[in-house]
């Protein structure tokens, strides 16, 4: 484990800043900070098999009703400031809900409800007395350790014999860009590589900016006023024609999976997930109904 904490603190730096600085706008505790070192290990693309998403690891509806926006062009549980501030909004809530940040934490892991059925079972309202009974999963028994220990060792690392450097925050300047315009034709005018700005905007599904209107793009600093030079010098910004995601739809045959449906329209199993909001062991039933990609 101790390779894979380095790791996490060496990431830690780069969200540090801006997950602190949200979490005092919201007048929470930056301790809260390592509940995303637990969740995620302050990877902003981490997907786990049920399917939750980004820093935070939210699941599509819980991120839907705290204002992010989940659809098949963008998905803001990659956007590590605006997951952030949705996940700060959700912990107050729960803090509110149950007055005890252990609680919070627990259900923050295992939702609201299994934690009241394991206070109301048990009759209590402490964390480690619903440990004791067999309502909460042994997943979120450890969850609270374990934010306290990644708590204890993020604050003064090398105290505990961790010697990874951090990383330097990451910064960045954001500039409105025509709806669908291709990423690529971004980097080409602003001599930003495409890697960099897919890293920048990891919320991007189809590597295009979402149709709908202009979209605010991140850049590296001090890059962004060159696709505006652009612009203005007449350069032509060509749209992405093809409606990149328009989903076709396909009837769940008995005894397909995922897997073959994926394979027979040509996509990955992750595009196919991703698109209609699964997880990797979700049962098909006949009859249901899939989104597909069209061909590209």
């Amino acid at each position: 484990r101790r390779p894979i904490v380095e790791r996490w603190i060496e990431r830690s730096g780069r969200y540090a800043e801006m997950i602190q600085s949200v979490l005092r706008s919201k007048g929470l505790p930056e301790d809260l900070m390592f509940t995303a070192m637990i969740e995620s290990g302050f990877n902003p693309v981490a997907v786990s098999r049920a399917g939750a998403k980004g820093l935070w690891q939210f699941m599509a509806p819980t991120a839907r009703r705290y204002g992010l926006r989940v659809d098949r062009w963008v998905d803001e549980r990659l956007d590590p400031e605006k997951s952030t501030v949705a996940a700060a909004r959700y912990l107050a809530d729960l803090y509110a809900m149950f007055g005890s940040w252990e609680l919070a934490k627990a259900a923050y892991n295992a939702g609201e409800m299994k934690v009241l059925r394991a206070m109301n079972v048990l009759g209590s309202k402490d964390f480690w007395e619903l440990t004791r009974g067999p309502i909460l999963r042994d997943e979120t028994k450890n969850y609270v350790p374990a934010i306290q220990a990644a708590t204890i060792i993020g604050r003064e690392p090398e105290r505990y014999g961790f010697t990874a450097s951090q990383s330097g925050p990451l910064s960045y300047e954001v500039a409105p860009v025509p709806q669908s315009v291709r990423l690529a034709q971004v980097a080409a005018l602003t001599g930003v590589s495409l890697d960099t700005l897919r890293e920048l905007n990891p919320e991007l599904y189809n590597r295009q900016t979402p149709p709908g209107g202009t979209y605010l793009l991140k850049f590296p600093i001090g890059t962004s006023q060159r696709f505006v030079e652009a612009r203005l010098q007449g350069h032509r910004i060509t749209l992405a024609t093809r409606d990149v995601g328009k989903p076709e739809v396909h009837v769940v045959k008995p005894r397909e999976t995922l897997r073959s449906i994926a394979k027979r329209y040509g996509m990955s199993l992750a595009s196919l997930l991703r698109l209609n909001d699964l997880s990797e062991g979700r049962h098909l039933r006949p009859g249901e109904r899939l989104r597909i990609a069209a061909a590209r």
